[in-house]
């Protein structure tokens, strides 16, 4: 049986660096990651949620998403696919399309790399782009860690149902 770490997560003044072991094959990652399922796992309620997901999964296709804060705000996000290796790699390209205060509406580039591992696949994120924003870089550090956080717990309590 996989015994889950803690998500780790760092950054340095142009790249943030997370990875996390997930309870799932990595089909069923990328799943989680790309698809309207996010809309069940991303987030909490004291945080902010995931809504109106929407994915044109293909190199050259689209993504939007609707993040709802606890006080009611909602701040659109959006990108591009890059890259689509499924199930090993998926590379895109992130912005807020809001006044972030942090990172503006600079646009930054993640890639998901998979690698299968016992019980499970290990996810590493590659999130860069942030060179010139370091406030930024560090507060989403801290965001991947508990992204991971989320879909760790998410993985896990789908496979104990």
């Amino acid at each position: 049986m996989l015994h889950l770490s803690s998500p780790q997560a760092m950054a340095n003044a142009d790249t943030v660096m997370a990875s996390a072991e997930l309870p799932a094959s990595p089909d069923e990652v990328i799943a989680a990651l790309v698809t309207k399922e996010v809309e069940r796992w991303w987030g909490s309620p004291e945080t902010y949620c995931m809504t109106g997901w929407a994915a044109d999964l293909r190199a050259g296709g689209s993504w939007r998403v609707m993040v709802r804060t606890a006080d009611g705000r909602r701040l659109p996000a959006s990108g591009k696919f890059l890259e689509i290796e499924t199930p090993r790699r998926i590379v895109q390209t992130r912005r807020y399309d809001w006044g972030h205060p942090t990172l503006g509406r600079h646009e930054t580039t993640v890639a998901y790399l998979l690698e299968p591992i016992d019980d499970g696949t290990r996810l590493i994120i590659c999130h860069g782009g942030f060179a010139g924003f370091p406030d930024a870089a560090a507060e989403h550090a801290e965001g991947w860690a508990r992204v991971l956080g989320w879909l760790q717990a998410h993985l896990g309590c789908r496979l104990a149902a």
